[in-house]
C-alpha cells in the first residue's frame, strides 16, 4: 500500500460527513472551556498560603533550641490567576528572619504579626491582599549552648502474640542530648518516643522511632532505633533458694527449718537459662519473728528477683526457725 493511499484513507476518515461534525463540536467545546477557565481565573478568591521561615545571622554561641525554620500560612485575595502564581509559581520565598533583631535577652525572640504581615507583602503583587497572618506570634528559643545528656524510653502499646512477652528493649542510641534553658534542663529526666502501637510479633521487632517534641528544646538525634526483643513464656520453678536472716542482733544466728525453699515463677526461655538460686533473695525479718516471739515458726517473703521474672512466689510462706547466740572465740 502507497504512502498517499493511506493518507487518502485517513483524510476521507477525518473529514467525512459525521467526522467533520464531530471535530467542529470539539473545537467549540475546547473555545468554551478556555473561555470559562478565563472567567473564572478572573474573579476574586481567598486562599491560603504557606510559607517557610527561617533564622539567619545566628551567634556562635547561641544555639536555637526550636526549630531552624518555621512555616507561616498566610490567607491572600486576588485574582485567580495571581494566586495560581503563589500557589505553584516561585513569586513567593521564605522568609528569613534576622536573629540578632528579634531575639531577647531571656532565650526566647519573637516576631510579631505586625512585622511578618510586612516581611510578607514585600513579596505580594500590588493588586493582592494580605488578609490574615497565622500564626499571630512567631516565638522561638535559644540558650548559650546549655545541655544534658538523658536516657530514652518508649512509650505506646507494644504486645507480642500470645505466649510471648517482652524480654528486653535496646535503643540506639540509649540516650540523646538535649539543649534548653537551665530550668527546662533540669526539669527533664528523660525523653519519651511518640506512641508506638505494635502487636502480634513473635521474632524481634525493630523500628525507627522519633522523639517526642518539647517546646523550647533541641533533640539530638530527634530519632533512635529501637529493638524490642521476645522470648517464649513458661511456668518453672528453682530450688535450693537460701533463707537468709534480716536485722538480726550482733552475734545471732538463724536457724530455719527447712534452711532453702523453691520460688515458682514465669520467665523466658532465653532468661531461664541464665538463672541460679543466688538470683533470688528469700528473707526471715528478725522484727517480725518478735511480733510473735512465742512461736516456733517465723514469716518469709520473696524479696528480689532477676530481671525477666514475673508471677514468683514461694513453695512455703513461713518456716520453723531457731535463733543462737553465737560466744565470741
Amino acid at each position: 500500500m502507497k504512502v498517499s493511499d493511506v493518507f487518502h484513507g485517513i483524510s476521507n476518515f477525518l473529514f467525512s460527513r459525521t467526522n467533520r461534525e464531530f471535530l467542529i463540536f470539539l473545537f467549540f467545546f475546547a473555545v468554551a472551556g478556555i473561555f470559562w477557565l478565563m472567567m473564572t481565573l478572573n474573579e476574586t478568591y481567598e486562599q491560603e498560603v504557606r510559607i517557610p521561615v527561617r533564622y539567619t545571622n545566628v551567634t556562635k554561641n547561641a544555639v536555637l533550641t526550636s526549630p531552624e525554620t518555621d512555616t507561616i500560612r498566610v490567607t491572600i485575595s486576588d485574582k485567580g490567576y495571581v494566586l495560581l502564581t503563589y500557589l505553584y509559581g516561585d513569586a513567593l520565598h521564605p522568609i528569613d528572619l534576622d536573629f540578632k533583631t528579634y531575639s531577647h535577652t531571656n532565650g526566647t525572640g519573637s516576631v510579631s504579626s505586625s512585622e511578618l504581615s510586612k516581611l510578607v507583602s514585600r513579596q505580594l503583587a500590588a493588586s493582592s491582599k494580605l488578609v490574615s497572618v497565622k500564626p499571630e506570634k512567631l516565638s522561638f528559643y535559644y540558650n548559650n549552648g546549655e545541655k544534658k545528656v538523658v536516657p530514652v524510653r518508649w512509650r505506646g502499646n507494644v504486645t507480642p502474640e500470645a505466649l510471648y512477652y517482652l524480654a528486653g528493649v535496646n535503643y540506639d542510641p540509649d540516650s540523646v542530648t538535649i539543649y534548653a534553658s537551665r530550668t527546662k534542663l533540669d526539669s527533664i529526666h528523660e525523653i519519651f518516643t511518640e506512641s508506638l502501637h505494635y502487636s502480634d510479633f513473635h521474632d524481634t521487632l525493630t523500628i525507627n522511632a522519633r522523639l517526642t517534641k518539647i517546646a523550647g528544646v533541641k533533640i539530638v538525634p530527634q530519632q533512635v532505633r529501637i529493638s524490642f526483643i521476645t522470648d517464649v513464656l513458661t511456668e518453672e520453678s528453682i530450688n535450693d533458694v537460701p533463707i537468709v536472716g534480716i536485722n538480726l542482733p550482733p552475734g545471732t544466728v538463724l536457724r530455719a527449718f527447712p534452711a532453702k525453699v523453691s520460688v515458682k515463677f514465669v520467665s523466658g526461655v532465653k532468661t531461664l537459662r541464665n538463672l541460679s538460686p543466688s538470683d533470688f533473695l528469700v528473707v526471715a525479718d528478725y522484727n517480725e519473728m518478735m511480733k510473735n516471739p512465742s512461736q516456733t515458726c517465723c514469716p518469709i517473703s520473696l524479696q528480689k528477683v532477676p530481671e525477666g521474672v514475673s508471677r514468683a512466689k514461694l513453695s512455703t510462706t513461713q518456716v520453723d526457725y531457731l535463733l543462737e547466740e553465737q560466744t565470741a572465740p
